[in-house]
């Protein structure tokens, strides 16, 4: 019995020791990144932040990467990597909290995004202001190549933020989003690239098509596009303000190629208007 209950015991320390050791994992930032803590209006937020040594003394582009409804901050780390597919960029992966989904989890038990101006007392937004004015005392961020990119729920934030806080934004990359009228209607226009898959079973196809065609009004788009890579299609905008459109044939899931695309896209156009550097020609 003594045997028994000594062998019983052994299995559970190891049981405690793995599920320590997974949850630490769990827990434990990728390589390169580090949890930040902020407060607001009382409440703590956090956010994964890689940032390159020279980000100190010499001027560097931002990218914020908002994961989608249920996800977190690693997992879109791990998705996206734009800390590794632009080294040069200072990358912030904010986490969300608990909020209400428009398509899934109506009771709000899984973290995402604000889906309209307002919502939740306008918290994601003050989330924004709120890091983007710690990276601005923290290091030497760049005027004009602020970025913002995001997957489902944290790409209609992206679309979100551009409506409102437009003026702050060089260039959005949007993947498996779609945006509201209201937002459109505030849009200014801004280089966007739009990732979609034509068999997204939770935000329609169509949907992301209105998004699309919305996009290239609002920017003043050429009507025919140009190849831009294997599966993109490039607007060109006379104001500068780019649209491409980078489509394939998968459903919800963001591309493995997608991370990689989008730090192409921004160091091509993320930019003041004006002043964008003409899209290569492939």
């Amino acid at each position: 019995m003594k045997r028994l209950e000594s062998i019983a015991w052994a299995g559970a320390i190891l049981w405690l020791v793995v599920w320590n050791t997974s949850a630490a994992a769990l827990l434990s930032p990728p390589s390169g990144l580090a949890w930040r803590e902020f407060t607001i209006e009382g409440v703590r937020r956090e956010a994964l932040v890689y940032a390159p040594a020279r980000a100190r003394t010499n001027p560097a582009p931002v990218v914020f990467v908002f994961h989608g409804h249920g996800g977190n901050a690693r997992q879109a780390a791990r998705s996206f990597a734009l800390h590794q597919h632009w080294a040069e960029a200072i990358v912030v992966y904010p986490q969300g909290l608990n909020t209400p989904g428009r398509l899934t989890d109506p009771d709000g038990r899984r973290p995402g995004w604000q889906s309209a101006a307002g919502d939740q007392g306008d918290r994601d937004l003050k989330f924004f202001d709120i890091i983007l004015a710690w990276l601005q005392r923290e290091y030497r961020v760049e005027p004009g190549r602020i970025c913002v990119t995001g997957h489902s729920n944290g790409g209609a934030f992206c679309y979100l933020l551009w409506a409102e806080r437009g003026d702050v934004l060089a260039a959005l990359a949007p993947s498996a989003a779609s945006a509201s009228p209201a937002m459109v209607a505030r849009w200014k226009p801004k280089p966007v690239l739009h990732l979609a898959g034509r068999n997204d079973p939770l935000v329609k196809f169509v949907w992301q098509q209105w998004t699309m065609a919305a996009v290239r009004r609002v920017n003043g788009c050429d009507q025919a596009g140009r190849s831009w890579g294997e599966r993109a299609t490039l607007y060109p905008s006379t104001t500068g303000a780019v649209m491409a459109a980078f489509i394939h044939e998968g459903g919800h899931a963001f591309p493995s190629d997608g991370g990689a695309t989008i730090a192409r896209f921004f160091v091509e156009h993320a930019r003041a208007l004006g002043t964008s550097k003409p899209a290569r020609k492939d």
